[in-house]
This record gives structure tokens, sequence and C-alpha cells, in this order.
């Protein structure tokens, strides 16, 4: 039996990082799952609304964080190419080594200033929105909550550097573990949280476990020596923010920005014009489609390093055969959890399954604007990993598209939503996804040909 499973491992490319990475992932799904029973038993459709629409607002991190958190670990992984580690030291090149501990001194530096800004400003939108379009639910407790939220979130914001960083020195093992852990006890918090009727406390009280959770990891582990050995390491040679890393990172920043318009703007306007419930239906659709997501991308994500590494050797054989068996893989396994997940759909809505009198098929999303959601998701997956390929390369080829695509979601989502609701919402979403989708195709073909001299 045990060597089935690893045959089977071996043949969807089931790894050390990506078993604790989608071990992960497996957790969050039947977390979900669980959350489901969990938000219809102890939430109504009205705090389902709220609980969502937090989620989306947050989500303004982007605009703080300027997508510097994803390069980090592209340029860590460069340096360390040219470096190795022995008893919790990083030994090698010295020019190489500088750079990377000035890089670790700039992540301190930089990350402390924006996750103040950040907490700030979460403060003020947030109070400002759902003073604004919730008057009628005045029984809803939203502001400490809200507090609270906004608190942990600016820390896991200064957190977030590290984890990347700690990456890129190739340790994706050890950052997948402590996500693994985090899924195992946030949740667990989360609904004991619900059932002792703490209701949206749960959500800031789970954020400021997840990083407490990532700081005993690391403080009781080798990691925490090495970053401070290499924080005392002499520096000689400097990164120039201005030269090497901001002519990559302004790309990458305006395509997290088109992102945040593609993917987070859903439950704040359906809050807004259709009320929270609906809002909260679309946000427990999107949350399951999303996890389907986030475990398909383990199989790309968790390859970051290594495909760094390749494209700074110049081995493009290597680095196009990795590619190619993990973008396969990580097909195959999203399209098997689309097709589990409208079964459990099917399931739910032929049963009326109920908990504590409240019909669990009711707070998702019905099958047409979810069918289209899911053809969006497999669209998304692919350009993912496209992406992802050509951004090791450390250049951003993706920036026109995602602000077309930002721009033309932006428009459908504020007019369609306006006037048709959800269905405006979903159509033009969907519409705007399948117009731009052969541009991506085209962008990696070309972007590909060109850099490797094909």
């Amino acid at each position: 039996m045990r060597g089935a499973l690893l045959t089977i491992a071996a043949k969807l490319g089931i790894d050390k990082s990506i078993a604790y990475s989608s071990g992960a992932r497996v957790i969050q799904a039947l977390v979900s799952v669980g959350s489901i029973f969990f938000f219809s038993a102890f939430l109504t459709g009205v705090e389902q609304g709220f609980y969502f629409t937090f989620g989306s607002i947050v989500a303004i991190q982007i605009f703080f964080e300027l997508g510097l958190t994803n390069i980090i670990t592209q340029y860590v992984a460069h340096e360390d190419s040219f470096l190795h580690v022995e008893h919790e030291q990083i030994i090698g090149d010295d020019r190489h080594k500088s750079r990377l501990a000035y890089l670790l001194h700039f992540c301190v530096k930089w990350y402390l200033v924006i996750a103040a800004l950040f907490f700030f400003s979460l403060v003020i939108v947030g109070f400002i929105f759902f003073s604004r379009y919730s008057k009628e639910h005045t029984n809803v407790s939203w502001r400490i909550p809200w507090l609270l939220i906004c608190a942990g979130s600016a820390i896991k914001l200064f957190q977030a550097p590290f984890n990347s960083f700690i990456e890129g020195l190739g340790y994706v093992a050890e950052m997948s573990r402590v996500s693994f852990w985090q899924q195992i006890i946030i949740p667990t918090s989360t609904w004991l949280g619900l059932f002792l009727s703490f209701k949206l406390y749960v959500v800031g009280i789970s954020t400021l476990l997840s990083v407490l959770v990532w700081f005993i990891y690391v403080r009781h582990s080798f990691l925490w020596e090495l970053l401070q050995n290499l924080w005392k390491t002499n520096v000689t040679e400097w990164i120039s923010y201005m030269q090497e890393i901001f002519p990559y990172q302004w790309k990458i920043a305006i395509s997290w920005i088109s992102g945040y318009f593609i993917f987070q703007l859903f439950n704040p306007v359906l809050f807004a014009t259709e009320g929270a419930v609906v809002a909260g239906q679309m946000g427990m659709t999107l949350n399951a489609l999303n996890s389907i997501t986030g475990f398909s991308l383990s199989w790309i994500t968790t390859k970051i390093p290594s495909m760094s590494k390749l494209i700074a050797q110049k081995d493009y054989v290597a680095l196009d055969n990795i590619f190619n068996r993990t973008v396969r893989q990580m097909m195959l396994v999203c399209l098997a959890l689309l097709v589990t997940f409208f079964i459990f759909l099917w399931f739910l809505n032929l049963t009326g399954l109920s908990f504590r009198g409240n019909v669990i098929a009711h707070r998702f999303l019905g099958y047409l604007p979810t069918v289209l959601l899911a053809v969006t998701i497999i669209f998304g997956v692919l350009v993912n990993a496209w992406a992802t390929y050509l951004r090791c390369h450390k250049k951003e080829p993706w920036l026109l598209n995602s602000v077309c695509t930002g721009i033309l979601t932006m428009l459908s989502t504020f007019g369609l939503g306006k006037y048709f609701g959800l269905y405006g919402v979903v159509g033009g979403y969907f519409s705007v996804q399948c117009l731009m989708f052969p541009w991506g195709v085209w962008i990696f073909k070309t972007k590909k040909k060109e850099w490797h001299g094909e």
C-alpha cells in the first residue's frame, strides 16, 4: 500500500516541499468544508458577508507591499546560488554574501515603515466603508473585531519578507511546514471561537495566532540563528534599490494592484449594492475556488528557488523539463478538484442539507455563476504558472496585460454590478478573462523564445 502511494506521489511530482505546502492546502480545503458548517451554525448570512468582505478590504495590503515580498525570494535565490550553508553560517563569495546581508537589513527597515502605514490606513478605510454600507445591520458587532484584524494584518505584513527570504535560501520545506501547522492551529481556534459565540472576533484572533505560530517555529529552529548570523555580516556590497530592484518591482507592483481590481472588488461591490448576504455567498464560493487555486499553484510556487537558480546558471533545458512536468501535474490536480467541488455542490442542493436550521447550499452562489467562475480559475492557474516562469528571470512581461485586465474588470464590476447585480459582476469578469487569455499565451511563448535565444 505504501509503495503504491509513493508511486502515485512521484507521478504527481509531490516532493518534500510540495508535501508540506500542498499538505497545508489539503488541511485548508478540509477547513473550508468544516467552516461551511460552522458559518452556517454560528454566523448569520449577514455576518458571513462581513466575514468575507473583511478579507477583501484587508487585501489593500497590495498597495503597500507593491509586489516586493514576492520578488525577494527570487533576489535571494540568485545571490544564494553562489553560497552555501555550514553550521548556521552562510559561506561563500564575500560579495554575494554582503549583498544578501544588505537585502535582509533593507527588508527590516522597509517593512517596519509600511506595516505601520498599512495599519492606520486599514483602520480608516474599514471604518468608513462599513459605517456607510451597514447602517441597517446595527446588531452586528464589527468595530473591535476590525481593529484586531488591522493589528494582526499589519504584523503579518512585517513578517512576510522573512518568510520569502528564508524560502529564497532554499528552505521551502521548512516554511511549508510552518504553513502546515498554521492550517491546523488557526481553524481549530476559529471553530472554537465561533462555538463560544465570539462571532467576527475570530477573524482577528486567528490572524494574530498565525503570526505567533510562525514566530515560535522560526525562533526555535536553526533559521533564527542563520538570520542572526547573516544580520551581523559586515556589509561592503549593496543592492541598489533604484537600479536593481525598482525597475523590476514597479512592474510587479502595477500587476499586483491590477490584481486587486481583478480579484478583490467583488465582495465590497456586492456588499454595497446587493447586501451582505449576497456578498457572503460570493465570499464562500470564492473561498472554495481560491483554495483550489492555491493548492494547485503549490506545485509551481515551490519550484521558484530551483527555477531561479537554473536561470542564473543558464541551464534552460533543465528549467523547461521541470516547468513542463510541473504544469502538467498542476493542471491535473486543479481539474480533479474542480470536479470534486461541483459534486459537493450538487450533493448539497440535492439533499437540502442543513445545520441548525440553515440550508448550507444557500450559503453558496447558484450553478451558473459558479461555473463561470470555475472556468476563470482554470485560465488563472495556467497564467499564474507562465507568469511565475517568466518572473523568475527577474523581469515582468505581464505588466500591460495585468493593467488592461484590471481596468476592464474594474469597469465591468462597477458598471455591470450597479445595473445587473451578481450576474453582471460574474458575467463581466468571465468575459474579460476569455478576452485576455489568448494574449497571455502569446506573451509566454514570445518572451520565452526571446530570452532563451530559441
